[in-house]
């Protein structure tokens, strides 16, 4: 086991490096003239010069990347060129709303769609199957930005019952509050997800109520509900865990579109933020934490994978991966 997880975090160490570069290299070459943001039209030649060696701009893309790097592995981000504030603490700041949002919305996808996604490849072909199916399709295929405004429209313009944005009250900072606000943006994270995730389950359901050990059990008298919940369950719940690494980045990194929509002050309102004005230490620093995370998720639910499952432990280790 320790010899698995030794390369994989060698994989994850190569790969982080590859995406450190990749996120550097991005805003290196894109349009526009960084300096531009810091010169003025009555600044001297000299005085120009010595703005472009302060931030590193006379120097060669390889140096710029080493530097960067370096000041990134250290916890400095670089300084926003809009508000002048260090990056990190910015985002640190912000983290809390954003984690609170993705891991209730998280965990009311997991809540929904394991029972309705059971039941549905339980009754393959049936009444059931076909409205939870129904919903299903229509969950992967509303947009997410035009559900989350339906429900601004029918619950806080209409129905006057929940709020439309912001994640607390003027004046107000009480847990139920915060809850009232989380019910829009939370839902319409959750439609989606939820979709998805009865989709893989039903699919896998269906795979393994044909399988020999269901059989056996049925011979045995054991019911319905046990077969599913003992033994399909554990089996269905595979695919989830890498829906759920992978989903791991914007758990911590936010939505863009839903965190606007709301007026939720998580890291993807500061990221959206930050492409509008073009302010790219901003745009690297979330670049790479996305891409940290995702990289991240993958290795933790490669480890779950072979937890739950020995088999692909012991056939990584015998073919020698």
């Amino acid at each position: 086991m320790w010899k698995y997880c030794l390369k994989k975090a060698i994989r994850v160490v190569i790969v982080m490096i590859l995406i450190s570069f990749l996120s550097f290299a991005v805003i290196y070459f894109a349009p526009g003239d960084i300096s531009s943001m810091y010169v003025t039209a009555d600044m001297s030649d000299e005085q120009k010069a010595n703005i472009m060696a302060e931030l590193g701009l006379d120097k060669s893309m390889t140096e710029q990347y080493m530097a960067w790097a370096g000041r990134a592995v250290r916890g400095d981000l670089g300084v926003s060129m809009s508000n002048k504030a260090s990056v990190w603490p910015q985002i640190k700041g912000r983290l809390p709303a954003t984690i609170l949002l993705m891991g209730s919305a998280m965990i009311l996808s997991l809540v929904l769609a394991i029972p309705l996604g059971l039941w549905s490849g339980y009754k393959k072909n049936t009444w059931v199957d076909n409205i939870i199916s129904s919903i299903a399709y229509m969950g992967m295929s509303i947009p997410s930005f035009w559900f989350g405004m339906l429900l601004i429209i029918l619950f806080s313009s209409i129905l006057g019952i929940l709020p439309s944005s912001g994640m607390h009250t003027v004046g107000e900072t009480s847990a139920f509050d915060t809850v009232r606000h989380m019910i829009l943006p939370c839902i319409t994270l959750s439609v989606g997800t939820v979709a998805t995730y009865i989709r893989y389950i039903r699919a896998n359901t269906i795979g393994q109520l044909g399988e020999e050990y269901v059989v056996t059990a049925e011979a045995k008298g054991d019911s319905k509900v046990k077969i599913l919940k003992k033994h399909v369950l554990k089996n269905t719940l595979l695919p989830i865990i890498t829906l759920m690494g992978m989903n791991l980045a914007s758990l911590v990194c936010g939505s863009f579109i839903v965190e606007s929509v709301f007026g939720w002050p998580g890291v993807g309102t500061l990221a959206m933020s930050a492409i509008g004005s073009r302010d790219y230490p901003v745009i690297m620093a979330y670049v790479m934490l996305s891409g940290f995370l995702l990289v991240l998720g993958n290795f933790l639910a490669d480890l779950l994978y072979a937890f739950v499952d020995p088999r692909i432990k012991r056939g990584g280790t015998e073919s020698g991966k």
